[in-house]
């Protein structure tokens, strides 16, 4: 079975595409078993729930700027504001589809 009549993905080669890939889940630490070549997963985690905490802290500073007329631009608060609910909505899924598969894990008969 050959895959020479593959020409990959925008005219590069498949090699190279799944090389990219790699290279990339390999930078931002996707893939790493235990954390020696990259973030573990719960490094992963904590950074995750600071940015939603660093998120919701940049939209409350610009809400208080906006109700006292600092704020010179309203789509700054409003993009802020937009941005802290999506990631707390993300947050919110992310723990429910965990608590789902754990308790799937646990119904599970050995």
């Amino acid at each position: 079975m050959s895959i020479a009549g593959i020409s990959g993905v925008g005219g590069i080669s498949p090699s190279a595409l799944i090389q990219q890939v790699q290279g990339a889940a390999t930078s931002t630490g996707v893939g790493a078993a235990d954390g020696a070549d990259g973030a573990g997963f719960g490094e992963w985690l904590g950074n995750a729930l600071d940015t939603v905490s660093a998120s919701q802290t940049r939209a409350d500073s610009l809400a208080v700027q906006a109700a006292t007329g600092d704020l010179s631009a309203i789509h700054d608060f409003t993009i802020a504001s937009t941005e802290a609910q999506l990631l707390t909505q993300l947050t919110v899924e992310v723990r429910n589809r965990a608590i789902e598969a754990f308790n799937d894990i646990m119904r599970m008969q050995v």
